[in-house]
């Protein structure tokens, strides 16, 4: 039996979420082994009960598992499971990320820049051509765009990024048998030549209302810097930008009128502090510390300062990217969080790095 059909039955148990998975992926010592294990082993697992236990036990998610395998080859669909080298790297640390991905497409999901846009269904005329004009002026930093492909903002952005020749990942809230809406079926067809299109769900499952929100955090946690660009104050741009700031990324949003209900939201994300004020993309790259692309940074003195094992570590590794998140310095380095802060703030007084917002950190 295959490890991959092991990988798709244990997203398919009911009442089984991402965290509960990798509980039982960690406690059993692999996929395979959690059905492998006796239900007494899986009752001493916390959290799971004895009709978890008995489905795992019955192997009663494998007939579906073996359906969207037939599906997944017949329509050149790839898999990324959270413990494989290809599995998107900004969603590694996040307990709470799909244990299983689908994606079908021919770019990486581990772009050097990633700019996720965000807005209402009905954005005003204006809204659109900041949309679009912040994207014509993104290219130049090479980045890859990620929306949702919902109407409004979404469709705005991932046809400019088309037009523009940029990368963009379309994060669906359904299977990749459908399309939704209907009406982007073109788009998201451009989309698989340029970019991609991902998802957590499988085949069997449609756009019901609980999906969306799941799908959002797989926005936030897919990129760099997330931008709103038009929003009331309720709604699932909100949502993201919530999460996006529990997972530590940097938020912007566009500024409007304050009694225009298009920017009711963005208004407020400025306001308390959840988002940076964003005219521009000259703001990102002030706050990303982004260079333009083809231009370099000079390696400075930092080269020659006296530093420890584990502060080499950290300097040869930021060498590689042009700013990085403390989580995944941790992750590609093998230091622990606690020694890593302390380790980072150190190299900050020997000049070397530089901490910018959302805990990210870049060589001087």
């Amino acid at each position: 039996m295959s490890d991959l059909l092991h990988k798709i039955a244990i997203t398919k148990i009911p009442g089984v979420g991402a965290v509960t998975a990798r509980q039982l992926i960690a406690f059993c010592g692999g996929v395979k082994n959690v059905f492998d294990a006796s239900k007494k082993e899986l009752l001493a697992i916390p959290g799971i009960g004895p009709v978890m236990a008995k489905t795992i036990v019955n192997k009663t998610t494998f007939d579906e598992a073996e359906e969207e395998l037939i599906f997944l080859e017949e329509n050149d669909i790839q898999t990324l499971f959270y413990l494989d080298r290809n599995y998107p790297q900004r969603l590694v640390h996040f307990s709470d990320s799909p244990i299983l991905l689908y994606f079908k497409g021919n770019v990486s999901l581990n772009h050097p820049r990633t700019v996720g846009i965000v807005g209402t269904r009905k954005p005003s005329e204006q809204g659109k051509i900041i949309c679009e004009e912040l994207i014509e002026d993104l290219k130049e930093y090479n980045v890859q765009i990620i929306s949702g492909l919902a109407y409004g903002v979404d469709i705005t952005a991932h046809k400019k990024s088309l037009a523009m020749d940029i990368p963009t990942i379309g994060c669906l809230g359904h299977g990749l048998h459908m399309t939704y809406p209907a009406k982007h079926k073109s788009v998201a067809k451009q989309m698989t030549q340029k970019g991609g299109l991902l998802t957590e769900f499988n085949s069997k499952q449609k756009p019901d209302g609980p999906h969306f929100p799941m799908r959002n955090r797989v926005i936030a946690g897919l990129c760099d810097a997330l931008i709103v660009v038009e929003t009331a104050r309720r709604g699932g741009s909100m949502i993201t930008a919530e999460i996006a700031n529990q997972y530590h990324k940097d938020v912007f949003a566009i500024p409007g009128r304050i009694k225009d209900s298009n920017s009711l939201g963005c208004n407020l994300l400025i306001k308390s502090h959840k988002a940076n004020l964003i005219e521009s993309a000259k703001d990102i790259e002030y706050i990303m510390q982004w260079d333009k692309k083809g231009e370099t940074k000079a390696v400075q003195a930092q080269l020659f300062v006296d530093l420890s094992e584990e502060e080499h570590k950290i300097v040869d590794y930021l060498k590689l990217k042009e700013n990085d998140s403390i989580d995944n310095i941790s992750y590609q380095t093998g230091l622990q969080s606690s020694q890593l802060s302390a380790l980072l703030l150190n190299l900050e007084f020997k000049g070397c790095i530089k901490s910018l917002p959302g805990k990210r950190y870049m060589l001087i």
